[in-house]
């Protein structure tokens, strides 16, 4: 296939689990032509139809800043808008009903630099113009850490910056949301800011971001509990929501990217459960949400095993907590109409 490794993954077939359950998937990215990002350089509409219409009954997405399409000129901090003008131009595509009932892209999530403090009203003011009906708030890349094999974004405690936390109280004044990418260390830094910010929705991203390959390879009994104890300090803040996914990036080194037949979602699920489980618990349903984050998870599973995986390790919860895990918890925090 030119864009994937779709022949890899189709050696992994199984039939749709529970494909009525209404589900809507929290956080996957489009871009094309992307530098690194072998094997999915091209992740757009029909890349995602091909997926969130193989067998789950997906209601709606959302769209995660990733750096795509930003404006090739004028000032620096406005070119991140490229990206929510041409994510708009999909999502329209998707409402117009040619390629189904599912809605891709109801809300999106843009960028803009915190660290501009109150100077990044005018870009949040731009990013709400390129998409008056779905722009929702921002995702800010705060990812810092020692190991040299992850790509750092930021420095070292930028959340506790005044600067940044100046931005972040614009963003709130103004009703909107926060995701945020990190390494598992910065989880308690992320607690005490939203001690700072109490009324900002803030999202964590992917189980909290952990990493068991390079400098952390085999220390899982060093990682893990610093890694509960981020969790543990995260949910104990009300306006912090977690997102339950990411764990088919190789850096969280289950080396599923790698096998010569793809996992199967039994094993998947087993794999999987000890993360999102503690999550659930120190959240609750009503603040957590299964994620895709297609494409870069798809390096190792297919979109159908994976929430497979899902509706299994979830089978314990009750149907109220299931919709929420599910859907209801991610329509109301991006403010997505059923």
């Amino acid at each position: 296939m030119p864009y994937g490794y779709n022949d890899w993954l189709a050696l992994t077939q199984e039939p749709t689990l529970e494909p009525d359950l209404p589900i809507c998937d929290p956080h996957h990215h489009f871009w094309d032509l992307r530098p690194g990002s072998v094997p999915y350089q091209r992740y757009l509409l029909h890349e995602l139809n091909a997926d969130i219409y193989s067998g789950h009954n997906i209601r709606s997405t959302v769209f995660l800043e990733a750096r795509s399409m930003y404006r090739a000129g004028g000032p620096e901090e406005l070119r991140p808008v490229g990206e929510v003008e041409f994510v708009q131009g999909l999502a329209a595509a998707s409402a117009s009903g040619v390629y189904g009932e599912s809605r891709a892209a109801a809300a999106i999530m843009g960028h803009a630099d915190l660290k501009l403090g109150a100077d990044v009203t005018p870009v949040l003011e731009a990013l709400q113009a390129a998409s008056p009906n779905r722009f929702r708030g921002i995702r800010h890349n705060i990812t810092w850490n020692t190991d040299p094999t992850w790509d750092n974004r930021e420095t070292e405690g930028i959340v506790n910056d005044a600067k940044f936390i100046e931005g972040a109280k614009v963003l709130s004044q103004m009703g909107l949301s926060l995701d945020i990418m990190q390494s598992f260390p910065q989880l308690a830094e992320i607690a005490e800011f939203a001690k700072a910010v109490p009324d900002l929705p803030i999202i964590v991203n992917h189980v909290g971001g952990v990493s068991r390959v390079g400098i952390y390879a085999g220390k899982d009994d060093e990682i893990i509990p610093v890694w509960k104890e981020g969790i543990t300090a995260a949910a104990a803040c009300h306006n912090v929501t977690m997102k339950l996914g990411g764990l088919g990036m190789p850096r969280f080194g289950f080396g599923w990217h790698a096998r010569e037949i793809p996992i199967g979602s039994e094993e998947l699920a087993e794999s999987m459960a000890p993360w999102m489980r503690h999550c659930i618990e120190q959240f609750g349903p009503d603040r957590c949400m299964f994620e895709s984050n297609f494409p870069p998870d798809k390096v190792s599973f297919s979109y159908n095993v994976m929430y497979n995986a899902f509706k299994r390790l979830s089978k314990e919860y009750s149907a109220a907590e299931r919709a929420a895990l599910f859907h209801d918890t991610a329509v109301r925090v991006y403010g997505i109409e059923p």
